[in-house]
């Protein structure tokens, strides 16, 4: 299925250079912003207090949200727990203030605006387990990026390998930069959406690698730059019908989702955008100067050549 189709290859490395520097230069900013400001890490990660309060009717998340943050407390997260009239509390630890103490002023609070409210536990998360989360997300992140270095390797050969890691880790840096720079807070659930952005990112690679081997299979006396200018071309209307309707849908959750689910929505928004940006000027390009050539790919007979604009092109010799 395609909206449209392009008839003349867009050349797209011959700028490859100009739009990698501008990338590096993005990289190197958002690796400057973790180390100079760091990530504002949720209590997920910190510790703190969880609470878990019970409604006789439905919850008004968004009113509950309100009442808390007029305490003085920042960070605070507050959700539906498996009905709407179960409501979960995660509150940041605070210097001198206790667990009672601090879910003793909460419950006050909320009994004044509803007094059919009720607590049904509430517990201390300590910095050990928020410590351990991390690391358990470190490890996920190393996992799947090995996991997709394995893949790519099998698949095509390991110059398309490291090229599209570089444009996957491009993409994760650039994401965290925004949330270390902006101080956004970062949770599981961005951490979720950062994991989710790299297999999305990788997918777009996969595309444009697999018409790359393709071209090189079908058009003999073009060179690696016109092969690949054909692939990206040769995509874009897949591209613009696969990314803009998962863009719609991510958007909705941004706008509509509520604060549970904004700072998710725009790690992936981000990152699709820059998934994009990276799968056609950072893997192609870093694929085309690390030297991928036909014989890279194709271990066989090859097809005759063909002309991309030639409408029976793949057809059969």
């Amino acid at each position: 299925m395609e909206f449209f189709k392009i008839h003349r290859d867009i050349p797209f490395m011959r700028h490859a250079l100009i739009f990698n520097g501008v990338s590096f230069a993005t990289f190197a900013l958002a690796v400057f912003f973790l180390f100079s400001r760091g990530l504002h890490l949720s209590v997920e990660f910190t510790g703190g207090t969880l609470m878990e309060v019970n409604y006789t009717q439905a919850a008004d998340v968004g009113k509950i949200r309100e009442t808390v943050a007029s305490l003085g407390l920042a960070d605070v997260q507050v959700q539906n727990f498996g009905t709407s009239r179960d409501v979960m509390i995660r509150l940041p630890a605070q210097k001198g203030v206790s667990t009672a103490q601090q879910s003793d002023k909460v419950l006050a609070a909320l009994k004044a605006t509803n007094s059919d409210v009720t607590l049904r536990r509430t517990e201390f998360v300590g910095p050990q387990v928020g410590e351990e989360l991390a690391q358990d997300g470190l490890k996920a992140l190393a996992m799947v990026i090995f996991g997709i270095m394995v893949y790519l390797a099998f698949r095509f050969e390991w110059k398309y390998a490291v090229a599209a890691i570089i444009a996957n880790l491009h993409d994760v840096i650039i994401i965290l930069g925004f949330f270390a720079f902006f101080q956004w807070e970062f949770s599981l659930a961005v951490l979720a959406a950062v994991l989710a952005v790299l297999g999305y990112s990788v997918n777009e690679s996969v595309v444009i690698f697999d018409r790359i081997r393709e071209n090189f299979r079908r058009y003999r006396k073009m060179n690696t730059v016109q092969i690949i200018d054909n692939a990206i071309t040769s995509t874009i209307s897949r591209t613009i019908i696969t990314h803009g309707s998962t863009q719609i849908m991510v958007l909705s959750m941004l706008l509509f989702g509520g604060p549970t689910l904004f700072y998710f929505a725009l790690a992936l928004t981000i990152g699709i955008l820059f998934g994009i940006y990276s799968s056609v000027f950072v893997a192609a390009a870093i694929a085309m100067w690390l030297g991928i050539k036909r014989e890279d790919l194709i271990k066989g007979p090859t097809k005759k050549d063909e002309d991309p604009n030639d409408p029976n092109a793949g057809a059969t010799v």
